[in-house]
């Protein structure tokens, strides 16, 4: 199958997505609770994952959707093509902020990231790369990431896990802390990991997301030589949620072994 017009396809679709969630903001909400209370879901997350997958079931019937709002399939496995989708990634952000959100993708082959991307809906900002082929930033090829130290380090991390929590020890969050440049938090996983791929961050991590919300950043962030795993240090799990970590080389390590327990 060409790449290349899965890829000119999918932009295509996602600029079309997003111009649809834009105009969507003069309009009222319509607000629900998934798992939790701060768990939350709007009818314009639904409906765009909606859109993307009535037209690419219509386009590549043989192809599976993964999505974060449970339209698509149901995935057991990654064999053949499967698209990680999360329509609207950061969506308290949408609700609140109406800024800092952005629609994720990442299409997998067999379980290996062939095309991901994260389109900034408000910054009209399109980050897209394709395995081997590099990583841009609309139209232009972003440099390969190089390596830096912890104290010169911005990373971006939830305040929630420098005090007592049930996933990691906090101590060693509270040192790292005290020890890094400069801390940041968006409230979007998706464009927390852009901001590591284009070196606006050194470092990104989270205890628990879903596949939807990382597939699409892992292939970007390959392509720009950054460290992908979760916080045990292993790979990740793309058909179940699982702690994450992405960072500069050299850095990565660094993170795991000196200031990250898990308990």
């Amino acid at each position: 199958m060409d790449i290349y017009k899965i890829d000119k396809y999918t932009k295509s679709l996602i600029k079309e997505a997003a111009h649809n969630i834009k105009a969507s903001l003069t309009s009222e909400l319509i607000i629900e609770s998934k798992s939790e209370a701060n768990d939350l879901v709007t009818n314009i997350d639904k409906e765009t994952e909606q859109f993307f997958i009535k037209h690419i079931k219509a386009d590549f019937p043989e192809h599976r959707i993964f999505g974060e709002e449970g339209f698509g399939d149901d995935i057991k496995d990654l064999a053949g093509y499967v698209w990680l989708l999360d329509p609207i990634d950061g969506t308290t952000n949408f609700i609140h902020q109406k800024q800092n959100f952005a629609i994720s993708l990442g299409i997998y082959k067999d379980g290996i990231g062939i095309l991901g991307y994260i389109y900034n809906v408000m910054e009209d900002t399109l980050l897209s790369g394709s395995l081997n082929g590099g990583a841009y930033l609309n139209d232009q090829r972003l440099p390969m990431l190089h390596p830096t130290t912890v104290q010169e380090a911005v990373i971006g991390i939830n305040a929630r896990w420098v005090v007592p929590n049930k996933s990691v020890h906090h101590e060693g969050m509270v040192n790292l802390l005290k020890t890094v440049r400069g801390t940041r938090s968006l409230g979007s996983a998706a464009i927390e990991i852009s901001y590591v791929v284009t070196g606006r961050l050194d470092a990104y991590m989270s205890m628990r997301l879903s596949p939807w919300d990382v597939a699409g950043g892992m292939v970007l962030a390959n392509e720009v030589g950054a460290v992908v795993t979760n916080l045990a240090f292993e790979h990740l799990d793309l058909l179940d949620a699982d702690s994450f970590i992405v960072s500069k080389p050299g850095l990565h390590e660094q993170l795991l072994k000196e200031y990250i327990k898990l308990k």
